[in-house]
């Protein structure tokens, strides 16, 4: 099956890139974050993860992982998508990125990794933006139904789709 990019902008090899990347130097920062923990936790951020983790972080928007292979591949050089899927799972597994099924795509947490709470999305249909938020009341209430349920989850992560302020007003 070809593969098509979702990406809403031109890659950085189409020439002038329009991509809208946030503030490098807040990537840095968060990277280097990230590489300490690891380093805390015994576990390695290998270049590739790294290099997939400031990316995440570059872009205002979620990423899958074919968008990743497409701005990771260097000179006319194709990344295996394999590659990435491992790098991804890796960064999941440590709690620096989260996964929407939703979207089946890839999106930084912006919270701290291995919070046992749910994570809770906000995803708006209209401009695509996402937004990670926090609420000890959402977090206690899924809790409470899972332990009512006897449920164990492997993931606590709530995706909300529908439309943001700026889109109602819009729309």
């Amino acid at each position: 099956m070809a593969h098509t990019s979702s990406l809403q902008h031109r890659l950085p090899h189409d020439g002038a890139s329009t991509r809208t990347l946030r503030a490098s130097e807040k990537t840095e920062q968060t990277v280097a974050r990230s590489e300490a923990l690891c380093r805390d936790r015994g576990v390695r951020l290998t270049p590739i993860r790294r290099r997939v983790l400031e990316v995440l972080h570059g872009f205002d928007k979620p990423l899958g992982a074919y968008d990743l292979v497409d701005l990771l591949s260097s000179q006319g050089r194709r990344m295996a998508p394999i590659t990435i899927y491992r790098a991804l799972e890796f960064l999941i597994d440590q709690g620096l990125v989260h996964r929407l099924a939703s979207r089946n795509a890839y999106i930084t947490s912006s919270g701290t990794p291995h919070d046992r709470r749910a994570t809770t999305f906000l995803i708006c249909e209209g401009c695509g933006d996402v937004n990670e938020i926090t609420s000890p009341d959402v977090a206690d209430t899924v809790l409470k139904v899972l332990q009512e349920q006897g449920y164990q989850p492997r993931t606590k992560i709530l995706e909300i789709t529908g439309r943001c302020a700026r889109c109602q007003d819009v729309h």
